[in-house]
Formats: C-alpha cells, sequence, structure tokens
C-alpha cells in the first residue's frame, strides 16, 4: 500500500497537530528519500549535509536497532544500504532549519530529545494520524486507513515509478542491490537522471503545498 504526496502531506499535518514539527518532518523525510525507519531514526545531523543537500548512510552506524527494549546503533540491513542520498531542495531547507532550533545528536527524536522508539510513533502518533477518529472538539476522517510507515518507502517507490525514474536508479536510491555491470552503466548518466528525480519530487511537493486547505494553515507552517 502506498500513498500520493497529497496524502502524505496530509498526515504529516496532523502530526505536526498532534506532536511537532521535527516528527512531522520524519514523515515528509521517509516519503521524499525511501528511507528506512531504522535509517531515519538513527540518522545523525553530523550525516546531514546542508550545503550538498546529501544524506550518508553509513556501514558502522547507518541505522538504529530496537533488541528486547535497547536501542543500539549500527549496520544498516544490507551492503548496499550503505549510500549517499541527495534531498530535493525544500527537504534540505526544511531539515537545515529544523536542526538550528537544537542541539539533539539525532535528526529525528522524540519531544524530549530522545532517539524515537518505532511502536511508540505508531501508537501515539501515526494511527490516530492515518486512521482518523475524534479528537476533541472534531473528527479526523482517515486519511489511508491501513497504510503503515513503511508504506512511505513503497510509496517513493511507486512516484519514481509513475515520474519515469529507470530501475537503476531506483535501485540505487532505496538501496537495493544492484549487478556490477549495471551500476557500472548508470554511473555514467546517473547526473542527468538524480536531476530528473529531485525535479520531479520537488514538483510533487510544491503540489501537494497548494492542494492543502490553507485555511488550516498547515501549508505555510510546514512549508516555512
Amino acid at each position: 500500500m502506498w500513498a500520493d504526496e497529497h496524502q502524505v502531506l496530509a498526515i504529516a499535518h496532523r502530526i505536526l497537530r498532534l506532536s511537532s514539527r521535527n516528527q512531522c518532518l520524519l514523515v515528509i523525510t521517509a516519503a521524499y528519500t525511501g528511507m528506512r525507519w531504522g535509517e531515519l531514526a538513527g540518522l545523525h545531523r553530523d550525516n546531514l549535509d546542508p550545503t550538498t543537500g546529501h544524506i550518508h548512510i553509513t556501514a558502522d552506524a547507518g541505522a538504529l536497532h530496537e533488541v528486547n527494549g535497547t536501542l543500539t546503533l549500527g549496520h544498516p540491513k544490507t551492503r548496499a544500504s550503505v549510500r549517499t542520498l541527495t534531498l530535493p531542495p525544500f527537504l534540505t531547507h526544511l531539515l537545515t532549519t529544523d536542526l538550528k532550533t537544537s542541539t539533539r545528536p539525532f535528526v529525528f527524536t522524540t519531544l524530549r530529545g530522545k532517539p524515537l522508539r518505532r511502536s511508540g510513533f505508531q501508537r501515539r502518533l501515526w494511527s490516530p494520524a492515518v486512521s482518523g477518529g475524534q479528537r476533541q472538539n472534531e473528527t479526523w476522517a482517515p486519511i489511508k486507513p491501513g497504510l503503515t510507515f513503511h508504506g512511505l518507502r513503497h510509496s517513493h517507490k511507486t512516484w519514481l515509478i509513475e515520474d519515469g525514474i529507470p530501475d537503476v536508479a531506483q535501485a540505487r536510491r532505496l538501496g537495493h542491490a544492484m549487478e556490477d555491470k549495471i551500476d557500472d552503466v548508470y554511473s555514467h548518466v546517473a547526473a542527468s537522471i538524480e536531476t530528473r528525480l529531485l525535479t520531479s519530487l520537488e514538483a510533487r511537493w510544491q503540489r501537494s503545498i497548494h492542494h492543502l486547505d490553507h485555511s488550516s494553515g498547515g501549508p505555510l507552517s510546514i512549508a516555512s
């Protein structure tokens, strides 16, 4: 299951209302990079380069793992998961602006600056935002019942397919293994494809901002 850009922004806007701008940006980053939960939760601020718009997922500490309630930084899922991702310009701006408000070591944290736990995020924020329900003096309609956080990764892949991005570029961005020969060929055209990819993602963001009801104040508070 996947969500379109309008549904992603609507979910992020609800999480902004439930929690914080930082955790709202977690959702947006997941959808616009295809990063896994552990890669996002373990993303250190030093691995986000505001000058180049690059996120580095490293071999030794590229993901946050939770085992028996204990959180530890370690290697990402596979060798192919070690990669550098380029962010669309809007997302570089949003993340670097947010990091200026705190000295926390991780890019995404709880309200108290602690590492995120998937179960807590799912229960307190994700499920209410996606499934809707009664919220104080208003009722939230469901946005995408059944959508999981991992579904944001599927959403990213679906967007790349819709935008005509080649399979090999999709694989690189998502951290999937490729044959060496294919990777070799791709390296010769990577720059032009990356430009296309980032332009498409930027366009999706702009469409979603204009689509969301401005009377709610949502797009203004997220996008500024």
